[in-house]
């Protein structure tokens, strides 16, 4: 069993440290069954986020977490991207009422679970099935992000 998750920031100083964001993940992969995987999470800036929603997503504008998932071969490693605004979190932070280093770990979990194929409506997300099991990680790992 081998899981590597790499952490990078090019937007500043973040709350949580990386190895607190690589664990998070680490326990992600974990909960869902996941041996083997390499995971890259990077924290980038607005400008950047809004270039990769644009040329990935084809949509305008920022958002607070995209993933990359890798196709995999019947047996090969789970390999997959993710990319966190944190000025996005910083913003739904404030909006919900939560410290930001929650929402940054919510967006980890968020990245990782989508790398891992799961996936929600644009609409109602907070109701799906995927939200569920988010919230459910989140909780579990709570002392692993404060």
């Amino acid at each position: 069993m081998t899981r590597i998750v790499h952490v990078t920031s090019e937007a500043g100083r973040l709350p949580l440290s990386r190895r607190r964001i690589a664990g998070l993940a680490d326990r992600v992969l974990d909960a869902e069954g996941v041996r083997s995987a390499e995971l890259s999470i990077a924290f980038v800036t607005g400008p950047a986020m809004a270039r990769l929603n644009a040329r990935h997503l084809g949509r305008r504008g920022l958002t607070d977490v995209i993933a990359f998932p890798f196709a995999r071969v019947d047996g090969s490693p789970v390999v997959g991207d993710v990319y966190i605004a944190p000025a996005v979190a910083r913003a739904n932070a404030r909006r919900t009422g939560v410290p930001v280093r929650e929402e940054l770990a919510r967006l980890v979990v968020h990245g990782t679970l989508h790398v891992l194929g799961h996936d929600h409506p644009s609409v109602g997300r907070e109701t799906s099935p995927m939200w569920r099991r988010q919230e459910q990680l989140l909780a579990r790992a709570r002392g692993a992000w404060t």
